[in-house]
C-alpha cells in the first residue's frame, strides 16, 4: 500500500517537473532526472520487497 502511494506521488512530481512552462524552460531536464532517479530507486525497492 505504501509503495503504491509513493509511486503515485513520485509520478505526479515527475510530471510536474517537466520543463513545459515558460518560467522553467531554462532549468533543462535536471529536476525531471532527479525525480526519475528517485522513482527508479523506489520501484527497485518495491520489487525487492523492501517497501
Amino acid at each position: 500500500m505504501l509503495g503504491t502511494i509513493l509511486i503515485v506521488i513520485l509520478l505526479l512530481a515527475l510530471f510536474g517537473a517537466l520543463p513545459r512552462w515558460s518560467h522553467s524552460r531554462s532549468w533543462g531536464y535536471a529536476p525531471t532526472g532527479g525525480l526519475g532517479l528517485v522513482l527508479l530507486v523506489v520501484v527497485i525497492l518495491l520489487v525487492l520487497g523492501r517497501i
